[in-house]
């Protein structure tokens, strides 16, 4: 490659050309490719290059906690989470028709894996994600200095084409915090799609929130035309020894945390503290959804 075609390429911010460029000109030479042959192939290179970065970009803006994929998830373990359907929704159909997920079950049986899988996998398909656990929300909205920048920071979460909102129902909302969260989930009603992971049955939303209206009116909408996968079954940190080896099976062992011992039959666990203070009693196991209470009047099954 000449200095002056090296140049133009700059230039013209064709990196992913340049770099193949070489190689690309002996492949014409060898095997006798006429002027479009090779031109596609340059161009193809190029392309890859870019649609690497853009993947890149919107995974980073995506906030994940951590980036997971489906290859590494064990199906074997759990036998309740039906591998079909979650492949069915990884190939992006539910995005582009506005519908919305819901993954709920027990802690610790794959609903975050999932979710920030599903949602890896959107993006490389083309679509722009939002992760945010329901912590995080809370945050967003109710700190002070979000208050004089309501519009904008609704507009974060209305933007992308996939919004994931993780871990409801680990402890109880402030208050206020259903009105955020019902606004959020109306504005994107049908317009865009909406996934939320909870181990809580749905009955329990109302005093989760802290007002039982403003979580019938979120169950409604969300639920009108959502996808559910209802998970049973054994933790995945507890039965490998406080580790979410069985999560990840393509990680190296060398990577797992030491062992931990979990609590002991019949034992309640300890409450934990929190970041900012707080003090937060561990959930209770849930085991599959069936239907709402009778406040909210929708039947979520399992399709």
């Amino acid at each position: 490659m000449t200095e002056s075609l090296q140049t133009a390429l700059t230039r013209l911010r064709l990196s992913g050309l340049a770099a193949s460029l070489d190689v690309r000109l002996q492949e014409a030479a060898g095997h006798h490719l006429d002027h479009a042959e090779f031109l596609e192939l340059v161009l193809q290179d190029e392309l890859l290059v870019r649609n690497e970065r853009l993947i890149g970009r919107r995974t980073k803006a995506a906030g994940f906690r951590e980036l997971r994929t489906l290859d590494q998830f064990d199906f074997t373990f759990n036998s309740s989470i039906k591998r079909k359907q979650v492949f069915d929704l990884a190939a992006g159909r539910f995005i582009r028709e506005a519908r919305d997920v819901l993954l709920i079950g027990p802690p610790g049986t794959g609903k975050s894996h999932l979710a920030q899988a599903l949602a890896y996998q959107a993006i490389k398909n083309g679509s722009t994600v939002l992760y945010r656990s329901i912590f995080d929300v809370v945050r967003d909205f109710l700190h002070d200095e979000a208050l004089s920048q309501q519009d904008k920071l609704m507009d974060r979460y209305l933007r992308p084409d996939l919004l994931i909102i993780d871990d409801m129902g680990m402890k109880q909302l402030p208050k206020r915090s259903g009105e955020y969260l019902f606004e959020i989930i109306m504005r994107r009603y049908q317009v865009r799609s909406t996934m939320m992971t909870s181990n809580r049955p749905l009955e329990d939303w109302g005093k989760l929130i802290g007002d039982v209206p403003a979580a019938t009116a979120i169950l409604d909408r969300f639920l009108h035309n959502a996808e559910v996968i209802a998970i049973t079954g054994r933790s995945y940190r507890l039965n490998r020894g406080g580790t979410e080896a069985g999560l990840a099976t393509a990680a190296p062992q060398d990577d797992q945390p030491k062992p931990q011992a979990g609590p002991a039959p019949g034992q309640r666990r300890g409450r934990r503290s929190t970041a900012d203070g707080g003090v937060v009693s561990p959930p209770e196991d849930t085991g599959p959804v069936t239907a709402l209470s009778s406040d909210v009047g929708v039947q979520a099954t399992e399709r």
